[in-house]
């Protein structure tokens, strides 16, 4: 780097840094009545209220989310907070097909001893309960199959890679049972490991299926529907019942395959029945929820600083409401206690804060995306993003932040200075395909964190996310750091 550059850039971040509030500094009483308009009591209310069976688990593009989704528009229109549309008010609106599964019905067909030279196999049936022993992918087309069953390691057909867990394995009209991972941590897997890619492989070959083998039964709308494709995922004791005539079990496979880093794909004697009726609805709306505060600076005031988390869930299926306490009513309610607070001020800071609401995040960050390509309102530049998932179970924070510009984690350092909850904060790599919200703006360029409560997060995507696990206590502090960050970076 030329030195007359290197000392322009030195300059630029010490006047940055002087620009932020020491650390430790005092708050002062515009700040302070900020803080007070957030209540642990409140941000609980928000999460009970979310979570209730009239939302039915706030699929987006469901009749549910969009009721959840005014209720929330109406609560910021109450604080003061601004819309983002003439037309729309606070909703965002962008295309989100969905899919409701209404029954699925799933047995395992265990060969009874060996084959008869008469008769064929005989088998025995092993029925398996929904939640506790399987669940259709919350994607799934509606069907009613019995097939052949085979194991294909991780379900990824990369041969460009030198990798294909299809290679010389015939799948056609089959179900093809895999685990959801990659040989190894390299990016060059990305790609593969999103579940759109590993269906339309499976799909394409002629399988009728893929089943996922998971440590835990947890629901996940996250993939395209493909009509006449049926997909599923069983839990490690189920395989471990097809896998018993082999003497093997789903630990020794998944051992074998990270060891060793190959294939490891075979035909199972076993078969599987799987009965799915479900709904499509590809014309389905979904909707970001958005308010702000404006700036005071006439010029920066159309560059904003997003406080942004997830509102949706994976709705209710086969009789079952997902409610999605923790994941993400607490995030929503941790943003919207931030936003109250915002609208509180006496004195705004430089730059906007933007509060958005993101629908689709369980089918995909879909809205995220569609936030960053469409970014709503009068702004210019979103010039930070503040990301909250899960913030509802445990005693303190953890999360990531951009490495670049460093000032930014200090906003985030100096506004901790007052709360005190956060744990540690890492730094954001990349963000592979398990990502939150943050992604879509960090992979812009946009200076990004992304917190959530330290846990331990028990029943994820199950039906036991409901409001008696939450502290409200910590979804509080997250709303407090937030709005402080947020104001800090805002003002600079």
């Amino acid at each position: 780097m030329p030195r007359t550059r290197s000392l322009a850039l030195a300059v630029a971040a010490l006047v940055l840094a002087a620009s932020l509030p020491a650390h430790g500094q005092a708050l002062d009483a515009n700040l302070k009545a900020g803080l007070k308009a957030i209540s642990p009591a409140e941000a609980y209310d928000i999460v009970k209220t979310l979570a209730l069976p009239e939302y039915a688990g706030r699929l987006t593009g469901h009749p549910g989310y969009t009721a959840a989704a005014e209720w929330a528009a109406k609560k910021l229109a109450a604080w003061g907070l601004k819309p983002i549309s003439g037309k729309d008010g606070y909703l965002q609106p962008y295309p989100s097909p969905y899919t409701i599964v209404d029954k699925a019905e799933m047995t395992v067909l265990l060969p009874d001893g060996p084959p008869d030279a008469a008769k064929g196999q005989s088998y025995k049936e092993m029925k398996l309960a929904p939640e506790k022993d399987f669940l259709p992918l919350l994607y799934s087309a509606s069907g009613d199959r019995t097939a052949d069953a085979v194991f294909a390691g991780w379900g990824i057909a990369a041969p460009e890679l030198g990798y294909d867990d299809y290679a010389g394995l015939d799948i056609k009209g089959k179900f093809v049972l895999c685990f959801r991972g990659t040989p190894d941590r390299d990016p060059k897997w990305t790609h593969y490991d999103e579940h759109r890619t590993r269906m339309a492989a499976a799909r394409d070959r002629g399988a009728l299926g893929v089943v996922y083998i998971y440590d835990e039964i947890a629901s996940n709308p996250n993939g395209d529907y493909l009509e006449g494709f049926t997909p599923a995922m069983i839990s490690l004791k189920v395989m471990d019942a097809l896998l018993k005539d082999t003497g093997s079990t789903a630990a020794d496979l998944r051992k074998v395959l990270t060891t060793y880093k190959r294939p490891l794909s075979f035909p199972l004697r076993a078969r599987l029945r799987l009965a799915v009726s479900s709904r499509h609805f590809p014309q389905a709306v979904g909707y970001n929820i958005v308010g702000y505060v404006e700036g005071s600076d006439p010029r920066l005031r159309r560059e904003c600083v997003v406080i942004g988390g997830h509102f949706d869930h994976t709705g209710a299926h086969l009789g079952l409401l997902f409610p999605g306490a923790d994941d993400n009513a607490s995030g929503s309610a941790t943003v919207m206690a931030a936003g109250k607070a915002a609208a509180a001020l006496a004195r705004r800071p430089k730059r906007s804060i933007v509060v958005a609401l993101f629908g689709g995040e369980e089918l995909g960050l879909q809205g995220s995306n569609w936030f960053v390509e469409h970014v709503p309102g009068p702004f210019d530049k979103v010039a930070g993003m503040l990301n909250f998932d899960m913030t509802g179970e445990g005693d303190g924070l953890w999360g990531a932040v951009s490495p670049d510009p460093p000032e930014f984690k200090k906003a985030l350092e100096t506004a901790d200075a007052s709360v005190k909850v956060l744990r540690g904060l890492g730094v954001i790599s990349g963000v592979g395909v398990r990502g939150s919200d943050f992604a879509p703006f960090f992979l812009k360029g946009v200076p990004a964190a992304s917190l959530g409560s330290n846990g331990p997060h028990l029943a994820y995507h199950q039906t036991g996310d409901t409001i008696y696990r939450i502290n409200p206590d910590i979804t509080a502090d997250a709303a407090k750091l937030a709005f402080l960050a947020a104001y800090y970076w805002a003002d600079r």
